[in-house]
C-alpha cells in the first residue's frame, strides 16, 4: 500500500513543470532550492519522498559518502613519463607527467589546469586544453 502511494507521488512529480515542482517542494519541505533544472529538481523531490517513506541512507552509507579520498589530478593516469604537447599562439608547449603532477618549462604543477592557465594566461580546464576531453 505504501509503495503504491509513493509510486503515485513520484508519477505526479514526473508530470510537473518548474513552477509545479517548486510549489510541491514548498508545500512539503519549505522554501525550494534555487534550481532551474527541472530534471534535477524532479530527482531531488523523488528522493525526498521515497526516503521519507522508506528511510534514507543507513549510517554506514552516509559515513562512506561523507569520506573524502585524496583528490588525484586528471591526466596522471596517462602514466609517468608521458608527454603532452600543445600549440599555443605559434609556440609548442610540452608537459611531462611526473609522480606528483606535471612539469612545464622546468616548473612543477599539481594539475594540468594549472599548467594550461600558466600557458594561456587565463583560466583553462587542463584536460580540455591538452585535448584529453572533447569540447562541450
Amino acid at each position: 500500500m505504501i509503495n503504491a502511494a509513493i509510486d503515485d507521488l513520484v508519477a505526479e512529480i514526473e508530470q510537473l513543470d518548474l513552477e509545479g515542482l517548486r510549489k510541491f517542494w514548498g508545500h512539503r519541505y519549505g522554501a525550494p532550492p534555487p534550481l532551474r533544472s527541472v530534471p534535477i529538481l524532479r530527482m531531488l523531490l523523488a528522493w525526498r519522498v521515497q526516503s521519507a517513506a522508506l528511510g534514507g541512507l543507513d549510517g554506514d552509507s552516509r559515513r562512506t559518502l561523507g569520506r573524502k579520498g585524496k583528490v588525484r589530478a586528471e591526466g596522471l593516469d596517462l602514466g609517468i613519463g608521458a608527454r603532452l604537447t600543445r600549440q599555443w599562439k605559434g609556440k609548442t608547449h610540452e608537459v611531462l607527467v611526473e609522480v606528483g603532477g606535471f612539469r612545464w618549462q622546468g616548473q612543477s604543477f599539481r594539475s594540468l589546469s594549472a599548467v594550461a592557465t600558466a600557458i594561456a594566461g587565463s583560466k583553462w580546464n587542463g584536460p580540455r586544453f591538452f585535448g584529453l576531453r572533447e569540447a562541450s
